[in-house]
């Protein structure tokens, strides 16, 4: 039998899910006559002791008591009958006048909350006893509804269940009000915290303006007066009262007993999507598309993802948490309902903070981008347990999928960077040295993104693992990033040895690989991370390169300086030759003075390489000089040309190695005078 009256227009009605409760009496029905019970109506006798609000509800109760214990004897009577194979119990049955009052005392009720003489949830016994009776009346309208054909019952149900609806709609929009509630106090809060802080800040420039005319010790009277940041307001998400929920859960409960569970659930879902969206508007995060992540400055984006980042921890952490909770309150005795609207909720933020990781992945991919990407890949790691620890396992299963789906994506992301970094290594390919031999932009890039990609240590060992299962790379026993890693180093080191070849002095290209060797390993031993990944076999490796440089070096600069102080082959006919040692001293001089030269101006920026480099080269020319000097000098003292050939002391020598190395194009000028 369809229902002629139509629900209100602010009520949506969608189809109900009917409740059947059987109630069986064993006494017959003895109809009664009843008048419309309302609660406005006097008692027919009164106490005059009594107090009158007090009686007129103890009778309105006592009635209303009868009423439904009449109602209820008939529904059990015709559950009875169609249990006794009577397909129409109305046949058999009349509907007693009591089901008609019924309808009358709903009305009556519904028209004094409509009056906004009282609101629900104000009064828990007039909220009880509606409740009461919009239950009575529900299972009225759906027994009459399921099973009756007779025209004699149409105007019933016809009546019962326009009370019905409007009894609905008058929960409905109680709902909703309540629900708004939490909106209205955060916006009423916002609203004040501005007002506050427009305020103060005016008084706060008054005392200013006052304070710069007077004296210095007032100007302390005003310290503090500047306006403090918003708290966070989010400590008391959702910010309903006890009372609010406890209602709430009463309204919720009626209309789902009542058969109008979609409409009580959409007002919940609708209200409660927008106030969570709302509160994240609050902290900073607003929806942003696809298109607007591509167009976004870098910059701009970052700032977004930091945004993002906090938002998704503090999911994670508060506000799912909070709203499971307020869920499980208002829908108790509905479990399963309540992990519905509550994981809908939920999924839905989730798959919008997922949709934004997405978009970032999408965007052009940079070697600055990588720590970026690492820290949400690691926001959403951690979100996983968090999953596990709030949702029921078949929607947990669903939600973990989307987060690692998105995760996966940030780390594939992360591999790809580390790839074309080893790009950017090999198309590395200038043809201009580094003046002076100094380190390489490269070498100082590289080692300087190393270092902060393996505080990701942890995470890039995930990434590089999750990688080889899903592309299907064959797996190795050593850790995939530390080979990396190792793979990058090489690389660098290729490009090194490729570079120091543009340096057309020998010394100066070992001078060059000593520089740029040892920044790498002064990075290395500074980073625990990267020293444990790169181990100690690489280490000794790269020191005994050094030493080799090193040794390299000394050949190919002090090599002809040694050998014009070697005592060898000075003497002709048995006696030393003056011309001899005079040409001896001649090519020293002249060749220390264009190395001083030329290698006090080269650069060796590591302190400690640097005097490494000096004692070095100390230790094997001044004690040769010092022997030839003083062995050999006698022969030209005394001579007019002596302080030509005789032209630095031992002790000069040592002053002007110290020179060397310190970039300094004037050294020659500090010689002895």
């Amino acid at each position: 039998m369809e229902k002629n009256a139509a629900a209100p227009e602010k009520f949506v009605s969608f189809p109900r899910h009917s409740s059947k409760k059987n109630i069986l009496f064993s006494s017959p029905i003895t109809p009664r006559r009843y008048e419309t019970i309302d609660e406005e109506d006097p008692p027919e006798s009164q106490d005059p002791d009594q107090d009158p609000n007090s009686s007129n509800q103890t009778a309105t109760e006592f009635r209303l008591s009868e009423v439904l214990e009449e109602v209820d004897c008939f529904l059990a009577s015709f559950s009875e009958a169609k249990e006794n194979g009577n397909s129409d119990p109305m046949e058999e049955l009349e509907v007693p006048d009591s089901v008609e009052s019924l309808s009358k005392t709903v009305e009556s009720m519904i028209n004094k909350y409509g009056r906004s003489l009282a609101r629900f949830g104000e009064n828990e016994d007039d909220d009880e006893s509606f409740i009461k009776a919009v239950t009575c009346i529900s299972r009225i309208s759906t027994m009459l509804d399921d099973f009756s054909s007779s025209s004699k019952t149409n105007a019933t149900l016809n009546r019962s269940s326009t009370v019905l609806q409007r009894a609905m709609a008058l929960l409905d929009e109680e709902f909703r009000n309540l629900l708004l509630l939490d909106q209205q106090d955060a916006n009423a809060a916002k609203s004040d915290y501005n007002l506050e802080q427009s305020f103060s800040s005016k008084i706060t420039s008054k005392l200013s303006s006052f304070n710069s005319n007077s004296s210095g010790s007032s100007h302390d009277s005003v310290r503090g007066q500047q306006p403090q940041p918003e708290p966070d307001r989010l400590d008391e998400f959702p910010s309903f009262s006890e009372e609010s929920i406890s209602t709430m859960n009463k309204i919720a409960t009626t209309m789902i007993t009542a058969g109008y569970e979609n409409e009580c659930c959409m007002v919940y879902s609708i209200s409660r999507r927008n106030a969570f969206k709302s509160a994240l508007n609050d902290i900073g995060y607003e929806s942003i598309s696809i298109d607007e992540v591509q167009r976004m400055p870098w910059e701009s984006l970052q700032a977004e993802i930091a945004t993002w980042i906090s938002v998704v921890k503090l999911c994670s952490s508060v506000l799912f948490s909070r709203e499971r909770k307020l869920c499980d309150a208002v829908f108790s005795g509905h479990k399963s309902l309540s992990e519905s609207l509550f994981c809908n909720l939920a999924r839905a933020v989730a798959i919008q903070l997922f949709n934004f990781a997405d978009a970032v992945v999408l965007t052009k991919r940079s070697p600055e981008k990588l720590f970026t990407m690492l820290d949400m890949y690691e926001t959403l790691r951690d979100l996983v347990p968090a999953i596990l620890e709030s949702y029921p396992e078949d929607i947990g299963k669903e939600l973990i999928s989307e987060a690692e789906a998105a995760r996966n994506r940030l780390g594939e992301v992360a591999v790809s960077i580390l790839c074309d970094l080893e790009n950017s290594i090999k198309s590395d390919n200038g043809k201009t040295p580094v003046p002076s031999g100094a380190v390489h932009p490269l070498t100082r890039y590289v080692m300087n993104y190393l270092k902060y990609t393996c505080e990701y240590k942890d995470s890039l060992e995930q990434v590089f693992v999750e990688f080889e299962k899903t592309h299907g790379t064959p797996g190795t026993t050593s850790s995939p990033f530390q080979m990396q890693l190792l793979t990058v180093m090489d690389m660098l080191d290729s490009n090194l040895d490729m570079k120091s070849r543009l340096y057309r002095d020998p010394a100066l290209r070992f001078i060059f690989l000593m520089n740029n060797g040892r920044y790498i390993m002064q990075k290395v031993k500074g980073s625990t991370e990267i020293h444990q990944l790169m181990g100690d076999t690489w280490c000794r490796k790269r020191s005994t390169d050094l030493r080799g440089y090193h040794k390299n070096y000394q050949r190919e600069t002090w090599g002809k300086v040694l050998q014009c102080v070697n005592h060898e082959g000075l003497q002709v006919s048995g006696k030393v030759s003056k011309t001899v040692i005079k040409e001896r001293f001649k090519c020293f001089n002249t060749l220390f003075d264009e190395i001083h030269k030329t290698q006090s101006t080269w650069v060796v920026s590591d302190e400690q390489l640097q005097s490494e480099l000096r004692v070095s080269v100390s230790a094997v020319v001044i004690p040769a000089y010092r022997s030839f000097w003083g062995r050999f000098r006698q022969y030209l003292e005394g001579t007019k040309q002596a302080e030509k050939y005789i032209k630095y002391q031992p002790e000069d020598i040592e002053n002007l190695i110290d020179d060397l190395f310190d970039g300094n194009n004037t050294s020659m000028m500090r010689r002895r005078t």
